[in-house]
């Protein structure tokens, strides 16, 4: 088995880019499905057309400008605690978390794009980066795609558009989505109406890790749900547009906390400070929840730090993998639960910075 070079254990790229200060707005993301011409889908594919799908693709890859950059790593070769890994970096999916034969991903050195070979479909790429950005994450995987597409011949209708493995993604293939933090529309119980106008608007709503996962720490990523009928313009425009309607409630409801319970929300703030600077163990929901308490106090100048960047890049190495792979060997629940109350403490103790600044996973 094969482990991640040094340069993909550092500090996870795409925090870096795009609105870093953002206080509600975590991360930006745009990801494509295509597939090829004349094959099945991934699925439904032989072995030896899953190997002809992955050597056209990677052979596009390399011959291109501007993705010939992008890392290529087999799945199958790559060990278990290294795929979850990349998953909890968004760099993969879930699905491709488990293996399987001619299955691949090429990753951008500062991981800030990836693009995954035989996933649900044969092509499924990405960019991200932080904060509000989907405009400038499309621009950029657009011309990602355009790339590909004068090397490949995608699998279209004319009267459909893309044609891809999941209904839902037929016509444009796109999917943009924001990870949104709302702390004070949770508190003060109006999401639960805010989130049911956004779906009826044609969004959808999920956890921190995607589809099918909870919602932990008042993180939602909000996404289209159709692509078909509806330009990829038109798909940010509304997302867009959707995005500042939820913004505003959250504020709304903040600037209402402050005014009718400041005591008690400052109150919630310093104690969720005090665990995270005096806990022995920590859960990965727990120690979520808890930053999410700081990310508010930072958000209505309770708090003057961590940053907004330094509170993200939490939610990522505070993950299991990252746990592991930070001290370089598998742990159990429990274990993991020590290191992580240590590691925050220190992080705590540092002002909101790691020690170990080049590196997000040790």
């Amino acid at each position: 088995m094969a482990s991640l070079p040094k340069n993909h254990l550092a500090e996870c790229g795409w925090l870096k880019t795009g609105d870093v200060s953002n206080a509600l707005v975590v991360s930006s993301r745009v990801r494509l499905a295509r597939n090829i011409e004349d094959y099945p889908f991934s699925q439904w594919a032989s072995s030896s057309d899953l190997k002809r799908i992955a050597d056209e693709v990677k052979e596009s890859i390399q011959s291109s400008p501007q993705l010939h950059e992008l890392e290529l790593f087999d799945i199958e070769e790559l060990e278990s605690l290294d795929r979850h890994f990349l998953a909890e970096r968004y760099m993969i999916s879930r699905e491709l978390v488990k293996s399987g034969l001619e299955r691949y991903v090429a990753i951008h050195p500062r991981q800030t794009a990836s693009v995954m070979i035989n996933e649900e479909d044969h092509i499924r790429m990405q960019v991200l980066s932080a904060g509000s950005n989907l405009r400038q994450t499309w621009e950029r995987i657009d011309s990602y795609d355009d790339e590909l597409e004068n090397r490949l011949s995608y699998s279209f209708s004319n009267s459909l558009g893309y044609l891809t493995a999941c209904p839902t993604n037929v016509g444009t293939g796109i999917r943009c989505s924001v990870m949104i933090h709302l702390p004070a529309l949770v508190m003060s119980r109006r999401i639960e109406k805010v989130l049911n106008a956004v779906t009826q608007m044609g969004l959808t709503v999920r956890g921190l890790s995607g589809e099918g996962s909870e919602i932990v720490g008042n993180l939602f990523q909000v996404s289209n749900q159709w692509t078909l009928g509806i330009g990829e313009e038109e798909t940010i425009d509304k997302i867009e547009k959707i995005l500042k309607h939820i913004i505003e409630q959250e504020q709304k409801a903040e600037s209402r906390m402050m005014e009718e319970k400041s005591t008690s929300v400052e109150d919630k703030v310093w104690r969720a400070y005090a665990v995270l600077s005096q806990a022995r163990v920590l859960s990965s929901n727990e120690a979520i929840e808890l930053l999410s308490l700081i990310r508010l106090g930072r958000s209505l100048g309770i708090l003057e730090r961590p940053s907004y960047e330094s509170i993200n890049e939490a939610i990522i190495w505070m993950r299991p993998a990252h746990l592991q792979k930070s001290v370089g060997k598998s742990l159990s629940a429990g274990e993991r639960d020590e290191v992580r109350a240590g590691q925050v403490r220190e992080w705590i103790r540092n002002g909101g910075e790691r020690r170990s600044a080049a590196s997000l996973g040790g």
